[in-house]
């Protein structure tokens, strides 16, 4: 098993359950790890035979384009897509963070992280 991480994805989303956060939008982090089998492509150095980081970096930001109202419906979707797309995966970590919040106080971020494992 080896882990392929994609870290500090940068993106402008619409998300949150305040009216003001889904018209005006705000800046979120996404960090991403995943777990497969990379041994085959150690050896044939084939694109084919690992998971693609550019691939994982496309499902972030689609499933960041959809609102929601919670960061959590939000990675569920991520972890979703990968499971669904990718059969080399067989865990995968995601956490959203949601940069400045407006709760009320001098807060950097909120985070959310959720871990899934394919079910075979």
């Amino acid at each position: 098993m080896g882990i392929i991480k994609v870290e500090n994805i940068r993106i402008f989303a619409y998300h949150g359950c305040l009216k003001e956060e889904t018209k005006i939008g705000s800046d979120y982090l996404v960090d991403l790890e995943v777990e497969a089998d990379l041994q085959t492509s150690a050896k044939t150095d084939r694109l084919s035979d690992t998971v693609d980081y550019v691939f994982l970096n496309r499902i972030i930001k689609e499933e960041m384009g959809i609102p929601a109202y919670l960061l959590e419906t939000v990675a569920r979707r991520i972890l979703d897509r990968i499971f669904n797309e990718d059969k080399l995966v067989q865990k995968a970590t995601v956490c959203v963070s949601k940069l400045n919040p407006p709760i009320g106080g001098d807060v950097d971020r909120v985070t959310i992280k959720m871990t899934d494992e394919r079910k075979n």
